[in-house]
């Protein structure tokens, strides 16, 4: 008779315990006019109901592992994570002089570039399981650039953030009153050589006169790409990965995102 009782508990037990999370990730493939495009999307597929959706876009490098790491990483989180493509289906660099000449290549039309942008905006708020009225982008250094630009030109995000991006508009406007929707989360190094206190002093200024709500972190010694395991493997001397501010950047991310997002 007890272990009749110990057996109906322990099935009650089970019955309890709540869906194992299990991350679901496919390729996903689309177009930009007759560009091929290849992006990655991930979430949770244990999760109920709709979750705000998270767009990612890659460093200079191309849609590489780091990108998709960072979709995985939101999606454990309770996103639902989108690494979009912008430079076109499998270029992908791990020589400076590749990647300079694909972002040379996808910077030349700030158009196209923002329409890469936007098509990948829609794709994920198409996602069954995506809250389209919270969607985030967060960017790596020409990333960075890019998710700002997009921040800048007025795109319907509720927050955007930054892994040792660029912060200069270059060439593009700067900042208006009353266009920048989002709320923006700038993490960068102090030891960034890429990303110079100058370019952060100027960026910080461009968000204060804009009325922006803008904050900036900058973690001393860190250099140009802390978030990239791989960072080494350029063999860039710029370059360096921080296990110790990879998490730190990572929670403050996910802070950010539960007060802009609301989860």
């Amino acid at each position: 008779m007890r272990k009749a009782i110990t057996f109906s508990l322990l099935c009650l037990a089970l019955l309890a315990t709540p869906a194992r999370a299990e991350i679901k990730t496919k390729e996903v493939e689309y177009k930009q006019g007759d560009t091929p495009l290849k992006g990655f999307l991930a979430y949770d597929d244990a999760a109920k109901g709709k979750r705000p959706g998270v767009l990612v876009v890659h460093e200079w490098w191309g849609m590489n592992e780091h990108a998709r790491n960072q979709a995985i990483r939101l999606a454990k989180a309770g996103y639902v994570a989108f690494a979009l493509d912008m430079y076109g289906k499998d270029k992908v660099a791990t020589h400076p002089k590749d990647a300079m000449a694909f972002m040379q290549a996808a910077t030349k039309d700030p158009k196209a570039l923002a329409e890469r942008f936007t098509i990948a905006l829609d794709l994920l708020k198409q996602q069954a399981h995506v809250d389209g009225t919270k969607i985030a982008a967060i960017g790596y250094c020409f990333g960075g650039g890019v998710v700002l630009a997009m921040a800048r030109s007025g795109a319907d995000l509720a927050a955007v953030a930054t892994f040792h991006g660029h912060l200069s508009p270059d060439s593009g406007p700067v900042a208006q009153k009353g266009k920048v929707k989002p709320k923006i989360l700038v993490q960068t190094g102090g030891a960034d050589a890429m990303v110079p206190q100058a370019q952060v002093d100027a960026f910080k200024k461009e968000m204060a006169d804009a009325g922006v709500d803008a904050k900036v972190i900058s973690y001393p010694n860190a250099k140009h790409s802390f978030t990239n395991p791989d960072a080494a493997k350029a063999g860039m001397k710029e370059l360096a990965y921080d296990a110790d501010i990879d998490k730190k950047s990572w929670a403050e991310l996910l802070n950010f995102f539960k007060q802009t997002l609301g989860s």
